[in-house]
């Protein structure tokens, strides 16, 4: 029975496929399981199968390299070809991204970056030193006798009266706090003479009512010292903020005047001396760029010439306001004083808005003392 189905199994047709390799169920399954294995394997270039043998008792280990190149075979691929390619080919799999692109990108940035930056620091010393050695030449030129100096007579002649009376009330000034200092030292030897006064009529029976004149004569002069000084003090802060403040924002406003002078004259001495050379190519560009930078400073050096004549008439309309109400506040008080006419004197320093300050305000506190 045996030897007649081994003899049967001899004889049986074994079925070719279309390209004349013989296969059976079991090589597509085989086939099958080592394309799962070679997808999902860990490290096909080291994997080996374990195989047993389909009806037969053979078993043995087939390296993965030997399935490739069958299977390559089979399929028309070269044997070169890796399972890596492979996997890198099928749906779903996506390469690893370049690190060197996104390690490389912000350096650029950065690069290019501090490269404008260097750049724009360079054109900007550029133009500060061009227009330095423009100006300085021209100012030497000026000095010398030898350049052309753009003046307005009238402008000028305001602005001098400007300096000259600015020095003139910085004297006013000094003086004003000068007779501060010394009459309020004044007014506090007169409190404390007073005070001195007080005392002795208290300890003097036989010189009490003499002693006791002099106080109240005393103290009455310093209440009236403490009046005239709130006046003079108020003067004072007037006249400070006049000489300080409006007069010096106008000489700002001129000396960048008289800078916009200096550079415009500067760069119209350029384009002259431009325009009377060559006339080839080069020489037309820099034509035309020396008369783009000479629009550009007569343009700032007329609106500033602008701006401080407005200053000028606005400063002398202020100064004849303010000194006018100074000025006869100032006679008032003291003519008040000195005739010893109290009530003149409060009323002088409320017609003008004079707050005085609290009797005692300047001593420090019994803490102070200790």
């Amino acid at each position: 029975m045996t030897d007649s189905i081994l003899s049967k199994a001899a004889t049986m047709e074994i079925p070719i496929n279309s390209n004349g390799d013989s296969r059976t169920a079991e090589d597509d399954s085989l086939e099958q399981d080592l394309q799962q294995v070679m997808v999902s394997g860990p490290n096909l270039n080291e994997t080996s199968i374990v195989s047993g043998g389909y009806g037969g008792a053979a078993e043995g280990i087939i390296p993965t390299s030997s399935i490739k190149d069958i299977r390559s075979k089979s399929r028309g691929i070269p044997p070169s070809h890796s399972a890596a390619s492979r996997i890198a080919n099928q749906p779903g799999h996506y390469p690893a991204p370049s690190m060197h692109h996104s390690n490389s990108n912000p350096s650029m940035m950065s690069e290019e970056a501090a490269r404008g930056v260097a750049v724009e620091k360079f054109d900007s010393v550029k133009k500060w030193s061009i227009n330095t050695y423009k100006c300085t030449k021209q100012m030497f030129s000026e000095r010398f006798g030898r350049g052309t100096k753009t003046v307005d007579m009238e402008l000028e002649a305001q602005i001098d009266v400007l300096r000259e009376t600015k020095m003139k009330y910085e004297r006013i000034l000094r003086l004003a706090r000068e007779l501060t200092n010394h009459f309020y030292n004044m007014v506090q030897t007169q409190q404390a003479l007073g005070d001195t006064f007080a005392d002795l009529s208290q300890k003097s029976p036989e010189l009490q009512d003499e002693f006791g004149y002099n106080a109240e004569t005393q103290r009455l002069l310093c209440k009236n010292g403490e009046t005239l000084l709130g006046a003079i003090n108020f003067f004072v802060s007037s006249i400070n903020t006049l000489v300080n403040k409006t007069m010096e924002d106008t000489l700002m406003t001129i000396k960048m005047y008289e800078n916009a002078r200096l550079e415009f004259d500067a760069y119209r001495t350029d384009l002259e001396e431009l325009s009377v050379g060559p006339r080839d190519a080069a020489a037309m560009v820099r034509i035309e760029i020396a008369q783009q930078q000479y629009q550009i400073h007569k343009d700032k050096y007329e609106r500033l010439h602008s701006d401080v004549s407005i200053k000028l008439k606005f400063l002398e309309e202020n100064k004849v306001k303010v000194m006018h109400k100074q000025l006869l506040l100032f006679h008032n008080a003291v003519s008040a004083y000195f005739a010893g006419n109290q009530q003149q004197l409060e009323q002088t320093l409320r017609q003008f808005n004079v707050k005085l300050k609290p009797p005692g305000s300047d001593k420090p506190s019994w803490l102070e003392e200790q």
